[in-house]
Parts: structure tokens; sequence; C-alpha cells
């Protein structure tokens, strides 16, 4: 747990809740595995939730309830925006609702701050997000109202069961998300996410590892069509029967926020600044809020075989010496471009101080409102 955080868009992280286990190729290389099973392998809170492989410590399933850090949200008396289970899923399937419960209490008790002020602000992420989907759409209120008052907080904790049974609609502060690497998983869980009660929703797009269309989610394969996210459109057939038959279109929930990276530390996979880009204009077009996070320990664009140097922005001065020809998921050739001279498809390791977080010479650092 940390009162402040490195992390671009979070103030400080809260650790009620650690361990977890590997879900899809974006847990490959996660901070949070690598230090529980690393600097923090005795630490109380981490030992034994990761095992030894050939790779490094990977999580082993195993959860552990952290009660010395539970009410930690509710001693902080600055208002903070907070990572809630950075070294977790919440909503993980080893988790019980009961431990959930009293997170969600806990974050209930932190509705109003001091003298009626708004309170802290809960960033949520999962990569689970059916079952984020199934817990919240049950009306919870008293399981979380009996974990707000055992804790305490808020301003009036006398009041604090009447606060939450009576209030109508999801916390106005919690910011509930998934986290997506590529479109097979933006179709999974970013349609649970528009089904799931909440406030604010949003994606985080890291470590981004193929090209994502925000506007397109779920294809066919569900039957309806398909969603555009981020202007809360759902595109249906006419007739589905019907080959080239007109398509339909019903309004839907959309997304409020996307939150874009690419992968950093000693094992980064490598991306296309182009991804990046795809949605930043679709987020622009549809007045969802952007913020490009990083681009990691990389960069891409066009190599200047001639000088011996990338064309890309930002142009890297010290080079750490290896280029990437192909981005992943592209066909392995080099490709010339013959009017301008340049290798394309290139990608060079830099490092992440170097690589920064502009884009296209920008900072985007966008939040909901």
């Amino acid at each position: 747990m940390a009162d402040k955080t490195k992390i671009e868009w979070s103030d400080a992280t809260w650790q009620p809740i650690t361990g977890c286990s590997v879900d899809s190729p974006g847990c490959a290389h996660c901070y949070a595995m690598k230090l529980a099973g690393g600097r923090l392998k005795h630490h109380p809170s981490r030992v034994g939730l990761t095992v030894d492989s050939k790779n490094g410590p990977v999580w082993n399933g195993e959860v552990r309830l952290n009660e010395q850090w539970l009410n930690q949200p509710i001693r902080w008396r600055r208002r903070r925006m907070i990572f809630v289970c950075a070294h977790s899923d919440l909503f993980h399937p080893s988790i019980p609702d009961d431990w959930i419960d009293t997170v969600f209490g806990i974050m209930w008790a932190c509705l109003y701050g001091q003298d009626g002020e708004d309170g802290h602000i809960f960033q949520v992420l999962t990569k689970r997000s059916a079952r984020m989907r199934e817990y919240l759409s049950q009306d919870r209120r008293e399981h979380w109202a009996r974990a707000a008052v055992a804790y305490g907080g808020g301003i009036d904790p006398d009041g604090l069961w009447d606060q939450i049974m009576d209030f109508e609609g999801p916390h106005p502060r919690i910011w509930l998300g998934v986290s997506v690497e590529d479109q097979k998983r933006a179709d999974e869980r970013i349609v649970d996410l528009l089904e799931t009660p909440a406030a604010v929703r949003w994606v985080s797009f890291e470590p981004l590892l193929g090209q994502v269309d925000a506007t397109r989610i779920g294809g066919d394969q569900f039957g309806w069509g398909r969603v555009d996210a981020l202007n809360g459109l759902r595109y249906i057939r006419a007739n589905p029967t019907e080959t080239g038959s007109e398509w339909e279109t019903e309004p839907v929930t959309r997304l409020d926020w996307a939150v874009v990276g690419f992968e950093s530390g000693q094992h980064a996979r490598p991306g296309n600044v182009a991804w990046v880009r795809l949605l930043r204009d679709q987020c622009k077009e549809a007045g969802c809020k952007f913020l490009f996070k990083q681009h990691g320990e990389w960069i891409s664009g066009k190599f200047d075989k001639r000088k011996g140097k990338m064309v890309c922005d930002p142009t890297p001065s010290h080079p750490k010496g290896r280029i990437f020809w192909t981005n992943p998921g592209q066909p392995k050739v080099h490709l010339w471009d013959e009017a301008d001279h340049y290798w394309t498809n290139a990608s060079a390791l830099v490092g992440k101080a170097e690589a920064g977080r502009l884009l296209d010479g920008e900072l985007h650092d966008g939040y909901p409102a």
C-alpha cells in the first residue's frame, strides 16, 4: 500500500487484498506478481502467493485479506484518487463475496469527506468482468452498510447505515473498469462492463499488445451485432437471416474514460503507436476522456537505413542497440518505402524514460469529470 504512487492516473494504491492468478497474455509480465515473488516474498501480505518458474515468480491463485490495511482510506483525510487492489483482482474467483462486500462497504464509508465534501475516488480494475457484472447487478447495500458501520468513517458514522441504504444508484465515485490488451479481450470484457451498473466506466488498454477498435466490440459472435462502446450504440441486423440486410441501432451505455499504455520493464513487448492513435482519434470523436500513460520501453515508426536512426516521435537520442523489425502480430517481413528510403514497421528499444508519454508531441491527460 502507498499513500503516493508513480502510476500516472492515480494518487495512491490500496491493497485490502493481495494475490491473483494469470488470466490472459497481458498478465505475463505483471509487476505485482514479480514483486510478490521477489522483494516482498517474505512480507506477511505476500508470503506464499507465488511459485517459482523458469520465467520467474508466478501467481499461484491464493489470495489474502489484509485486515491491517482495510480502514486505510477512512484514515486518509485528504481526498485522493485510489487504485483499489493494485496487487490483486477484486473479482478474482478465489475471493469470497464477503471480502468484496467489505471493500465496497469501506468505499461507501468514504462517500463524503470532511465537512460534507466529496470523498475519495476509487479506481477499480478487473480482468474478471463477468463476475463484476454479476456481483454489481445485485442489491448488496445491506452487506455494504454492515461493513461501513463496522469500520466507521464518513462525516456521521452513526448515520452510515441509512446513508447507504437510502442511496439510489451506484456510488458516484467508484470508477469501475476492465483491463484490455487486445481485441479478443476487448470483445469479452467491455461488453460486460457496459452492462455493469456504474457511475463511471473505464478501460485500461495496458499493456496494449494489439490493435483494438473500440467502436466494433463483440463483432457478430453474440447474435445481436456489434457495440460502439465509445458512442454508446449497439448495431443490430434488421433481419439476421438475410445476407446484406440493413443495420439498426439502439442506445446502450458508453465508456467514460480510456487509459492507454504499452508495456515497461525488463521483458517489455514492443507495440505499434498506430494502435494508440486509433484509440485517441476514436475517443476524441466520441467525446470520451483519453489518457496516454506511456510508450514503455520501445518506440515505433520508421528506420532510416542510410542515417542509421529511427524516424518517429519521440526520436531517440541513444537507442540501446536493438531494432525490432516487425510489430507483434504482423508478418515478419521488411517493408521498404522506396519513395522515402525507410524501413517501416520498426521499433527501437530506448527505455521508458526516453520514450516518455508524449504522443505526436502532445501530452494526453484526460480524466472523467
